[in-house]
């Protein structure tokens, strides 16, 4: 998806991955993240967000939690980590990285509500009444308060399967009500997702439904209940092209992930203030017939993985298809659609999520002073390896 892009925009970081692992320096099913690239794509967002007055949390499960990178976001001034799971909130607390915002896409489980209050997230989302109530009894027994915000939708909303939650705006007039009551809790935030995606027909990154919403639940709270909504969270795609967008619609705070990387859909058609900073490494295995397999375990369902470049060196490559597995197989290898020389190197560039992948994630420094040196190699939920 975006191999020609990464060898025409940051042609060294292929030169690197190639470099590295004919070194024995990284092992097949490794992420290679530029790290000076990735930090330079956070600045200048941050820097177009400070333009507007927009807030960030950066998301980090797409270079797999990795906590040495959080902590480069966090010395350029990001407000913390918004942290899809409660396993990924783990991971920041852990590491002493900041929580911004938790519980939106996955609500906190009861018996980590206490671990996660005591790290001060800015905000917690909840999805039920059931919820806030957990929360709240804890923060009453820690004698805390915390901010928190909702999950709103409505019948024409975009949401994804296996992210199904949240108040129905008719709804919330009840639902105040009872959140109103809870004395612990300060409910001042809204938000959804997605609430901006690529539109290949126009070429742009565009508002969804979803902001209606947002601002229509804003409306009600703070006319029914005489209280402030601070956070209009708007997250997805967010990225230099997009914050004067969140601006306008305005909202607050946006949330980078892919990003951080130059690896949103807008970034494949476009060459965008962001750079490509992330490569999939791999090796040929075997061929079989006319085919040639590489090691796999970095496949993600979305990833729109097209071609890799295969050979000794980038001088000495070529670009080959690439067949994925089928979504009901297990990725031990990836299909290359000719005969290729076992042990050469395989570099592709696409659309990953590292957290639900088996894969490792070297971060790199010098690779644009042609120097590359891997400062840290981890897993895909963010915990260094040998």
């Amino acid at each position: 998806m975006f191999l020609e892009k990464t060898i025409n925009r940051n042609r060294k970081l292929v030169q690197a991955a190639f470099k590295l692992h004919k070194e024995g320096l990284i092992m097949p099913d490794t992420y290679l993240i530029d790290l000076d690239t990735l930090i330079e794509n956070a600045k200048k967002i941050k820097d177009e967000a400070d333009k507007y007055g927009i807030k960030l949390y950066f998301m980090s499960k797409q270079i797999g939690r990795n906590p040495l990178v959080c902590k480069e976001f966090m010395k350029l001034g990001y407000d913390g980590a918004v942290v899809v799971d409660f396993k990924e909130a783990e991971v920041m607390i852990d590491n002493n990285i900041k929580i911004g915002h938790v519980g939106h896409l996955v609500q906190i489980p009861k018996t980590l509500i206490e671990k996660v209050i005591k790290s001060r997230p800015d905000y917690i989302t909840v999805y039920s009444i059931e919820k806030a109530k957990e929360i709240n009894e804890v923060c009453s027994k820690l004698g805390l308060k915390q901010n928190i915000m909702l999950r709103v939708l409505d019948e024409n909303d975009n949401l994804y399967s296996g992210q199904y939650g949240g108040f129905k705006l008719n709804e919330l007039k009840s639902i105040g009500e009872e959140l109103t009551k809870l004395k612990s809790l300060n409910l001042s935030g809204v938000t959804s997702f997605p609430c901006f995606l690529f539109n290949e027909e126009s070429n742009e990154i565009k508002r969804t439904n979803n902001i209606d919403t947002i601002k229509k639940a804003k409306e009600i709270l703070e006319k029914e209940f005489n209280i402030k909504i601070n956070q209009l969270n708007m997250p997805s795609a967010t990225c230099v092209n997009s914050i004067e967008k969140i601006y306008r619609e305005g909202g607050t705070h946006g949330e980078p992930g892919h990003g951080l990387t130059g690896s949103t859909p807008y970034h494949k058609f476009n060459d965008g203030d962001e750079l490509p900073a992330m490569v999939y490494v791999s090796e040929v295995s075997h061929n079989l017939q006319d085919k040639a397999y590489c090691y796999g375990g970095g496949h993600y369902r979305r990833s729109h993985m097209e071609n890799a470049l295969v050979g000794q060196d980038l001088e000495n490559s070529k670009i080959i298809k690439v067949i994925p597995p089928t979504d009901e197989s297990i990725d031990y290898h990836f299909e290359l659609s000719e005969n290729c020389k076992v042990s050469d190197t395989v570099v592709m560039a696409f659309r990953t999520q590292i957290f639900v992948t088996r894969s490792n994630v070297a971060i790199v420094k010098g690779i644009k002073s042609g120097n590359p040196e891997i400062v840290g190699i981890y897993d895909s939920q963010g915990r260094e390896v040998n």
